[in-house]
Formats: structure tokens, C-alpha cells, sequence
């Protein structure tokens, strides 16, 4: 009988996880069958990249009430400390390989004037400063509106238990044996009292962590930040300008060089995802910034670690958009849509993180897009600042 009761208790658990998971679409990391139509799994890579078998699709919708930033003062600071000016120019924006999804394509002309970007990813010790000068909350703390939430959902999608109504996350747990790369629920965990100050969940800290990128941030508590420090998001285009650092249609922020040979050059999933990291490049989940040695430009971390909120709206088919024209200093597109959520409003991100492995999601391409709800903080979710140049 213990043995039926411990498997009865196994999917009661898997059940409620998945509840809580299903009707706050915390589709963080969804079947690559709905991103790609892909329905044969590649085999794994030996010598060169492989197509993607699964995305990061980030199904995560609203959860809550759209922020109010307004609270913050705008940051007067006309110091770009801390930043590096990128000269701007000309490039082609988009996919580089066949790794490229979709809505990397068509490949188009942008050009983008100079402007600073921060060296590395906000760390906690800034974001600190930033909640201790203004008493800041940001979303992961506060609790779910269910009200606000349901806009978001298909109609008539039942509230869920008002014990899953709580502030809370999504942690990363890492698996201890292969498990089926479509049931996200295998190594995430949506944990009560995760934020940036506890980014795996109670018990877990930030001390001795102040040069670590901040994570466990939305979209609206980037924007906050950036507000208070006299700065901005960068837009997509810029950021992926940036990230070349000057290299004119490579696959990656340092070349061509595939992310696992030779010397370590970013912090990524090396081994079997979800369950065996090798840490070839000395970290299993996020590494302190400037760990690895920075692109052309100077910018550190411009590939893993952590995925980077972008100021545009997320659209699935926005560089179709764009074919055939030069777009000057483009902000993105006017609506956003996502055919696999279309009730939800997407932000974009880019970088990669130390979750992204040739199996899973090659995020640590240049080109690499991905989207989430602006309400979404996770463990592997930061962001850095950009400020314009001004001309005397």
C-alpha cells in the first residue's frame, strides 16, 4: 500500500505544479513542436551546431496588474561610468545559421547611432542602492491579481487555488537523470518567496553575491531601475548591434568559434540539459560578471549568464516587417503578438543564459531573440542600461 500511496502522492505533486504552472502560463521553457514545427528531435551535436530541438519559448503571460513606475524620480546623472560608447553604424540585423529560428528572419539593414551601454549586466550591488534610495518593491514580491491575470488567459480559464496566488518565482532545479524535454515541470519550480534577494527561494541569499548580475527582475523593475539611474533599455536592434562588437555577420559576440571549443568564452549549459552540467566554463548556474573575457567592444557578458530585457515590444513577425528596407535607429514593433499566447503582451530579451545549450536553446547567439510577459522575473532573467550619446 505505501508503495500506491507514494506514486499516488508523486502525481498529486506533478499535478498541482503543473496547475500552478498551467493557469499562470509559466510556459517558460514550451515544446519546441509549437516553436519550430519540428517534430524529430536532432541528434546530439558532435563536430558542429545543431539545429535547436527545443526552445526557451517563455509562455509566460501577465500575472499581475501593469506596473506603475511612476513613483521613481528620473535619475539626473549625466556620468557614463561604468559604460562604454558603441559608435554605431551599419549592420544586418538577424539570423546567422541554420540554428536561426524563424523570427530571426529575414535578415535587414539597420543602422544605429552611437550611444553608451553599460560594460556589464546590473549587479546586485547596484540594484540594491537602487531599493535602498527609493524602497522599491518589484513584482516577484508582490502578490498575483487574478483579476488583472484572467485578461490575460484564455476566456474562461478557472481561477486557480489562492494558495498559488502568492509572490513567487520560477527556480531552476536541476534534474538528476534524463527526463523529457517537453515537460518544463522536470526543472522548474514555482517557489513561494523567490526574488532577487532570494533568487532560488527562502533560505537561498545574495551575501557575499554583489558582482552577480541581479535576477528575478521584470520588465517593469528594469524599467524602474533605469529610471532612477537616468538611462534606459536598449532597444533590440542596439542591443544586438552591441553584441557583433564590431564582427560583421558572426554567429556569436567573439566569432565563429563554436561556444564549446577551445578556451571558455561565456557561461552556458555544458553537457546534458537538464541534468548533467560538466561546468567546463566553472559555474553551474549564474557567474559574477566579467568572468569571461569581454567582445570588441569591451562589453562583458554579451552571450549566457543571464537573458537581458530589451525596451521593444515582442512580434513573432516583425522582420518581415522590415525586409528589403534600411530602418534607422529602429524601436520595435508597434503591437506586439506571440501566436502561441496572442491574449498576452511580450517584451524582448536577448543573451542567452547559463541554461542555454545547443540542445535546448541557443540563446548565446548574436541574433538569438526571445520574449516573455513584462511582469516575468526568473533566475536567469537580468538586464543592463543604455543612455544616449549627446552631441554638444
Amino acid at each position: 500500500m505505501s508503495k500506491i500511496h507514494n506514486i499516488r502522492e508523486h502525481f498529486k505533486k506533478k499535478k498541482l505544479l503543473f496547475l500552478s504552472v498551467k493557469i499562470l502560463s509559466f510556459f517558460f521553457l514550451a515544446d519546441l513542436l509549437n516553436c519550430s514545427g519540428n517534430a524529430h528531435p536532432a541528434p546530439v551535436r558532435t563536430d558542429s551546431p545543431q539545429p535547436d530541438t527545443i526552445h526557451s519559448c517563455m509562455k509566460t503571460p501577465a500575472r499581475f496588474a501593469p506596473a506603475d513606475i511612476s513613483p521613481v524620480a528620473s535619475g539626473r546623472d549625466s556620468t557614463v561610468a561604468g559604460m562604454v560608447l558603441i559608435p554605431g553604424g551599419e549592420f544586418d540585423m538577424g539570423g546567422d545559421n541554420d540554428q536561426a529560428a524563424p523570427d530571426e528572419y529575414p535578415k535587414h539593414k539597420v543602422r544605429i547611432s552611437p550611444f553608451y551601454l553599460d560594460v556589464t549586466e546590473v549587479t546586485n550591488a547596484q540594484f540594491r542602492k537602487f531599493v535602498e534610495a527609493t524602497g522599491y518593491v518589484t513584482t516577484a514580491e508582490k502578490k498575483p491579481d487574478w483579476d488583472e491575470l484572467k485578461k490575460t488567459l484564455p476566456p474562461g480559464t478557472p481561477k486557480p487555488p489562492d494558495s498559488l496566488l502568492v509572490a513567487a518565482s520560477l527556480v531552476f532545479r536541476q534534474s538528476n537523470r534524463p527526463v523529457d524535454l517537453n515537460d518544463y515541470s522536470q526543472w522548474w519550480s514555482w517557489v513561494k518567496g523567490a526574488d532577487w534577494k532570494h533568487p532560488e527561494g527562502p533560505g537561498s541569499s545574495i551575501e557575499g553575491k554583489d558582482n552577480y548580475p541581479v535576477v528575478q527582475v521584470s520588465w517593469y523593475d528594469a524599467q524602474a531601475y533605469c529610471k532612477w539611474a537616468g538611462k534606459r533599455l536598449p532597444t533590440e536592434a542596439e542591443w544586438e548591434f552591441a553584441a557583433r562588437g564590431g564582427l560583421v555577420n558572426n554567429i556569436y559576440p567573439w566569432g565563429n568559434e563554436h561556444i564549446n571549443e577551445g578556451t571558455p568564452k561565456a557561461n552556458s549549459w555544458e553537457g546534458k540539459f537538464p541534468y548533467l552540467n560538466t561546468r567546463k566554463d566553472g559555474f553551474l548556474k549564474l557567474a559574477p560578471v566579467r568572468s569571461f573575457r569581454p567582445n570588441g567592444y569591451g562589453l562583458y557578458d554579451m552571450a549566457g549568464n543571464v537573458w537581458e530585457w530589451c525596451s521593444d515590444l515582442y512580434n513573432s513577425n516583425y522582420y518581415k516587417q522590415l525586409e528589403g528596407k534600411l530602418i534607422v535607429n529602429p524601436q520595435g514593433p508597434e503591437e506586439s503578438y506571440d501566436s502561441q499566447e496572442p491574449y498576452t503582451l511580450k517584451r524582448s530579451l536577448r543573451g542567452g543564459s547559463f541554461l542555454c545549450n545547443d540542445g535546448y536553446c541557443s540563446g548565446y547567439r548574436a541574433a538569438r531573440r526571445m520574449k516573455s510577459s513584462p511582469d516575468t522575473g526568473l533566475e536567469h532573467t537580468g538586464f543592463r542600461c543604455v543612455k544616449n550619446k549627446h552631441y554638444d
